[in-house]
């Protein structure tokens, strides 16, 4: 009776492995059909013939801001722009960074937004985009992070996209630049969570919440298809507001969509892991849903990404260190294409189930956090659990 119960959970062993293999076969199946259906926006676009706001929301921003600015205002074909920036309350001379850079140039303005404190019900970030869009008098709204820098051509190239291909909103996913252990294993999976998991194409036209992605490191926004959302005031109390802002044009009838902006931006999210870390909980807990939702997404991609990858090294049997020999390398190599595709290492990919496994401890250190009410922002609380 002993040798049959170890033969059955070792037939059942197998095919968790063999399931799980199967599944990131499958997965790096649709991540290349994906990053063929991706929509990449022109290297060389017409002029923009309309007027373009630039947003730029800032909060002690000295350390960075600067490139961003200048490369703002080393935008080509924008023959009507203008640049908009919101001191947030800084208290590092963040305005001043900008005036300097700036330079007397008529194209950009600094707004005073005030030390005050934000209106209940609002986050620090959706409160300084809103009063950016309430001064802004283009037809198309680009709003940018300060860490980000943009190509010479990048937001003109964004717009022509969001117009040539009929959106109300796009997101040019910028190129992430990473070093140290943590970021460089953390970071990659921000263009390979939605390459691999989101259908391109449904997701562009489908209001289901569970088919959006987005990135407020660079966000273009048509200002009707905007308004018509209700603009950063229907997502005020949103921690993720740029996949809420989709949302929300997506239920107003719009459309809307991640792009590759590999060659379009550049954006440093964090210089060290400890500001990843601060960086990733104060968002993870909402990203999901619930818990349950949290629980159940790390739960899928460890039994497709960190099963097999243990299987591989160390299973009990020949068939399921095969089984999970494929589906590492599987999930490998959906990280490569990934990778080559946006700008990353490819050598990186190797660590995959690493990058899955440290995502999952983030994701639980989130919900402690948001549970215990010790997550804060840029010297701002956020709402507690």
């Amino acid at each position: 009776m002993v040798a049959v119960g170890r033969a059955r959970l070792t037939r059942a062993a197998e095919a968790v492995v063999a399931v799980g293999a199967i599944g990131a076969v499958a997965a790096t199946a649709h991540t290349a059909v994906n990053l063929r259906l991706l929509r990449t926006p022109s290297s060389s676009p017409p002029p923009v013939r309309e007027r373009v706001s630039v947003l730029v929301p800032a909060r002690d921003e000295a350390g960075r801001i600067g490139p961003c600015i200048a490369s703002l205002l080393e935008s080509g074909g924008l023959p009507d722009v203008e640049v908009l920036v919101l001191d947030d309350g800084s208290s590092d001379g963040t305005a001043d960074v900008v005036l300097r850079v700036a330079a007397g140039d008529p194209r950009l303005r600094v707004i005073d937004g005030g030390g005050a404190a934000v209106p209940e019900g609002w986050l620090g970030k959706t409160w300084a985009c809103h009063r950016l869009a309430e001064q802004a008098t283009g037809s198309v709204l680009v709003f940018v992070d300060a860490d980000v820098r943009l190509s010479p051509q990048g937001i003109a190239a964004s717009v022509s996209l969001l117009r040539s291909a009929g959106l109300d909103l796009v997101c040019p996913y910028p190129r992430q630049l990473a070093d140290g252990a943590l970021p460089r294993l953390v970071q990659p999976l921000l263009q390979w969570s939605w390459a691999t998991t989101l259908p391109l194409r449904a997701a562009e036209t489908s209001p289901r919440e569970s088919l959006a992605a987005a990135n407020g490191q660079l966000l273009v926004v048509d200002r009707d298809a905007y308004d018509r959302a209700g603009g950063h005031a229907a997502v005020r109390g949103e921690v993720l507001d740029d996949v809420a802002l989709l949302r929300a044009v997506k239920h107003s009838g719009g459309r809307g969509v991640v792009a590759d902006g590999t060659d379009v931006a550049v954006c440093r999210m964090y210089d060290s892991s400890e500001q990843l870390v601060e960086g990733y909980t104060k968002s993870l807990w909402s990203a999901f849903g619930s818990p349950a939702g949290a629980a159940g997404v790390v739960g899928a991609l460890s039994w497709l990404y960190v099963v097999p990858a243990a299987a591989a090294a160390a299973g009990p049997t020949p068939a399921s260190r095969r089984w999970g020999a494929l589906g590492y390398a599987a999930g490998v190599a959906g990280r490569v294409l990934v990778a080559r595709r946006t700008g990353g290492r490819a050598v990186d990919s190797l660590a995959h189930p690493a990058s899955v496994a440290a995502f999952g401890v983030l994701v639980a250190e989130s919900l402690r956090r948001k549970r215990s009410g010790a997550l804060t922002w840029r010297g701002r609380s956020l709402p507690p659990a």
